[in-house]
């Protein structure tokens, strides 16, 4: 397949969470999108995320009020939504499942949700052939630490073969959904929204804890991309209920061509290792660019800088701050070489009850939002648009590390779009050496 250079200009991107995982034992879902006020409020937040010259919107249908069965599909509110963005010019970046399944799946420690999924995934498709842009579960890695590590969210577990068991199944869920999406658009490019951790040892006793942990983060995105996971955590699968079978499904998979390596990064990204093996937030200490760094030199893909935001303090400035540094992150990993060709500051508006991580239904907003729940704009927001007008005509990414071009939406159907997907196809059939199926990213 011909190299093109892939984006024509930098993926200034926000987002509408549509998280909905459930607590309390299942009892009760929390509904971002309900409580951020979007179902009432739609097309005011696309109105408002094309007037800061946002080209690209984090988005996807609530899962659990569009997949109402096996085969069976509720699709209103997609409908109107998203042809409301495709007459805005605005690219979806089409987020399927985050943190939460709806009722009749129950959690992610069934072993149905898979093949399921990717149904829904192709229906998807299907319905809307014009997305390109994809991340069928977002944070693989964090789903599975809150809902089967820690405790906090599903099925609330908190022992390792229920982790390793919710991350085996949510992992195959998004392989299997590129897969099924790729037979309806074989062009479509998937940005793996992930968070991207560091764990720093406090003293030399917890050094080993420290290492163990800093591959452990690294799990998700290896089983996607089909990278053989480091010797520790081949023991540690394989210990908690992973099978050989399973196992090779992941290191069997090519679908890396059609990736970017799309990585958060928060204040709580990083943490500090104590000598009891017990773990709490260290704050930046490496930032964005230094771990960034780290992802790259393992998996060698194009990356996106796909989720930060910071609330709004006693000075008003803290999110501006942290915007600023974040952008200057940015520019030292693009200036150091790695191809990155988006950011996102996520979310367009305030979120509610993230200070608990969503345990707790305690309507509490959260002031880190482009706009605040009313829809005003927040200082950040007005630092965030003349980033976006200084910067959008600057760095163009003249990338040829993708190997699928990103379309316009206008470019959707044209004979040059056509020829596209025609090549994407054929790489996608063409079969791979034993070598590259194999390789180590």
């Amino acid at each position: 397949m011909r190299r093109r250079a892939a984006i024509q200009a930098f993926m200034f991107s926000t987002g509408i969470e549509n998280s909905v995982p459930t607590i309390d034992g299942g009892r009760t879902r929390v509904d971002e999108m309900e409580v951020c006020g979007h179902y009432e409020r739609w097309r005011e937040d696309f109105e408002l995320t094309k007037s800061m010259g946002i080209g690209f919107l984090r988005y996807g249908p609530p899962i659990h009020r569009t997949w109402l069965g096996p085969g069976k599909y509720d699709w209103e509110f997609a409908d109107i939504t998203f042809a409301e963005l495709r007459r805005l010019g605005i690219i979806p970046i089409v987020d399927l499942c985050h943190f939460g399944l709806p009722d009749w799946l129950g959690n992610f420690q069934n072993g149905d949700f898979p093949e399921l999924f990717a149904v829904y995934s192709e229906a998807f498709a299907a319905r809307f052939p014009w997305v390109q842009l994809y991340t069928p579960v977002n944070e693989m890695f964090i789903c599975a630490m809150f809902s089967a590590q820690y405790g906090w969210w599903n099925e609330q577990l908190s022992d390792d073969t229920s982790f390793v068991t919710a991350l085996k199944h949510i992992v195959r869920a998004n392989v299997l959904a590129m897969r099924a999406i790729l037979m309806r658009r074989a062009d479509a490019i998937f940005i793996q929204s992930e968070s991207s951790e560091y764990f720093h040892a406090e003293n030399p006793s917890a050094i080993k804890t420290a290492e163990l942990l800093n591959s452990k983060r690294f799990l998700s995105l290896d089983l996607n991309y089909g990278r053989r996971v480091d010797s520790e955590m081949y023991e540690y699968l394989f210990d908690n209920g992973m099978t050989r079978e399973e196992y090779h499904f992941f290191i069997d998979n090519r679908l890396k061509q059609h990736c970017i390596m799309g990585n958060d990064y928060y204040r709580t990204n990083e943490h500090r290792v104590h000598g009891d093996g017990t773990t709490s937030a260290s704050g930046e200490v490496f930032g964005y660019d230094e771990i960034t760094r780290q992802y790259y030199h393992r998996y060698g893909l194009p990356v996106m800088h796909t989720e930060t935001n910071l609330n709004e303090g006693p000075l008003g400035t803290e999110p501006s701050d942290w915007l600023w540094k974040q952008w200057a992150n940015v520019l030292r990993v693009r200036n150091d070489g790695v191809p990155i060709v988006g950011f996102t500051w996520y979310s367009l508006t305030d979120q509610v009850d993230w200070d608990t991580a969503l345990r707790e239904r305690n309507g509490r907003v959260n002031p880190l939002g482009l706009f605040d729940l009313d829809r005003k704009i927040r200082k950040v927001g007005e630092e965030y648009k003349r980033l976006i007008a200084a910067w959008c005509n600057v760095l163009p990414t003249q990338s040829v590390c993708l190997k699928v071009p990103v379309l316009s939406i206008e470019e959707f159907g044209t004979r040059h779009a056509r020829e596209l997907e025609a090549e994407a196809r054929e790489f996608l059939n063409r079969p791979q050496t034993t070598a590259s199926l194999h390789e180590h990213g």
